[in-house]
């Protein structure tokens, strides 16, 4: 099964040569946006493969010949993008059966989340595929975005939407629009993403697909998925149940008040179903499920950072230069169904010996507001040190005058580094400090504007440690 579903997904990732049915040489048109992306990405060396514009109306485009049908494209072409109106994708899809080839993404929207004739276009469409060993991915999506091989069929423009580095990120959406704006926000962010599939109306490639292949992609340590409905439960769970044994999963589910179930329906055509349903799958098969977007990817990128750090417990220490931000972590600690860590005796005395007399050796531990970065060197080895702490939270106040910088960045990732133990860190404030969060994040220590949601990260790193445990134990 896994060398199948390796084999069967490998076109979408890493073709030989493309197909780009529907290319055109207007400018801004959806299959000039997907033909110049192949193109510039081959132009950097990125995408190795070759590129095949169709176009029975065009001899060439940029340099590159066209192929007037898809019945004259080279045999070894493995992977079609189609961008043609609706009601022309099932004779194409007859075409690219008896071409051979094996892949496609159809990027067409006007399916089934028009009607019934949609939804009608969308069966006959399936049946070509099965009957031909044909995987689909789409229709009514953006498709595929892998910085590292260059494949991109976003069809939002290079000068409308920045494209993020590449990462240990898998990010899975049945919305297309998400899709192209959570990789623009990424970019932004400088989040890596390793791969972006947007499959919209799903009539084959699922999110139980995806989650068999990435099971076997070694670039990938978490998943994340925005899903409006499963149409497969049994074949989801399954997959879910995987998957989540050898790394983290997490969802965004949309559609869970009448209203959103409503819209989804229009979207997609999904099926939302009772929301309770999904909660219970969720917990069930170990998928941690995001209360928003900025929960999901604050949670990927502590996993990124951290899968093979997990916490042994839920106790969790805090450290904190700035007494305020450590009330606010605290309260965060209980909120998330965490516990605060009673602190040894041996690390209490340790503090108490090395911190001057007005810093605060308990949990959280405050070295207070004229700190330098040796005085949080001493906190992070007394919390290292101490069995009583499972994860340690880390709160910097960068602003403080007396911190040396660069010096606490490299403590913390010297930390980071050598402890079993995962560290979070909070850096709260402007443009300053999003520059050394910046810095300290490249060297591994995943960084949080504020403490709820450097605590909430946490807090998916233990949950996902306890369900690790308990399949473990069964």
């Amino acid at each position: 099964m896994a060398e199948k579903i390796v084999e069967e997904m490998r076109p979408f990732f890493d073709p030989k040569a493309v197909a780009i049915i529907g290319a055109t040489n207007k400018k801004g048109k959806v299959g000039n946006v997907i033909f110049e992306n192949f193109r510039i990405n081959k132009e950097r060396g990125i995408y190795k493969g070759e590129i095949y514009p169709v176009n029975p109306k065009l001899d060439e485009i940029e340099g590159y010949k066209v192929y007037k049908s898809v019945e004259e494209l080279p045999g070894d072409t493995d992977l079609a993008v189609i961008s043609i109106p609706a009601p022309f994708v099932p004779a194409t899809m007859r075409d690219i059966a008896k071409r051979g080839i094996k892949a496609v993404i159809i990027i067409t929207g006007g399916f089934g989340e028009l009607g019934e004739e949609g939804k009608k276009m969308e069966r006959e469409i399936y049946e070509i595929a099965r009957a031909n060993g044909i995987r689909v991915i789409g229709p009514n999506c953006v498709g595929v975005y892998v910085p590292d091989t260059g494949v991109d069929t976003v069809f939002l423009p290079g000068n409308k939407m920045d494209r993020p580095k590449s990462g240990p990120i898998a990010f899975v959406s049945q919305s297309g629009a998400f899709a192209a704006a959570m990789l623009d926000w990424a970019a932004g962010e400088e989040i890596g993403i390793g791969k972006m599939v947007s499959y919209g109306n799903k009539i084959d490639v699922d999110d139980a697909d995806l989650m068999d292949y990435f099971i076997h992609d070694d670039e990938i340590n978490v998943v994340t998925f925005y899903i409006e409905g499963v149409k497969d439960g049994r074949k989801f769970i399954e997959a879910a149940k995987r998957i989540t044994k050898v790394k983290p999963v997490i969802a965004l589910k949309s559609g869970r008040t009448e209203y959103g179930a409503k819209a989804a329906s229009s979207h997609t055509g999904s099926l939302a179903g009772a929301d309770t349903i999904y909660d219970a799958v969720f917990k069930q098969t170990g998928i941690i499920r995001a209360e928003d977007f900025e929960h999901m990817f604050d949670l990927a990128k502590a996993f990124a950072a951290l899968k093979d750090k997990l916490p042994k417990g839920n106790r969790i220490g805090i450290i904190t230069d700035g007494g305020g931000a450590g009330v606010m972590a605290s309260d965060a600690v209980a909120r998330f169904g965490l516990k605060m860590a009673d602190l040894s005796e041996e690390t209490v005395k340790f503090l108490r010996e090395n911190f001057p007399p007005h810093a605060v050796p308990k949990n959280p531990t405050d070295v207070v507001g004229d700190t330098d970065a040796e005085r949080y060197r001493i906190a992070i080895e007394g919390f290292v040190n101490d069995p009583n702490v499972d994860a340690i939270v880390i709160i910097v106040l960068f602003q403080v005058p007396l911190l040396e910088e660069e010096k606490i960045i490299d403590i913390l990732a010297e930390y980071q580094t050598k402890s079993d133990k995962p560290i979070v860190a909070v850096a709260m404030g402007g443009k300053k400090t999003d520059y050394y969060a910046r810095m300290l994040e490249e060297k591994g220590v995943p960084v949080y504007p504020t403490p709820e949601r450097g605590v909430r990260a946490m807090a998916g790193l233990v949950k996902y440690a306890e369900y690790l445990h308990r399949v473990e134990g069964e």
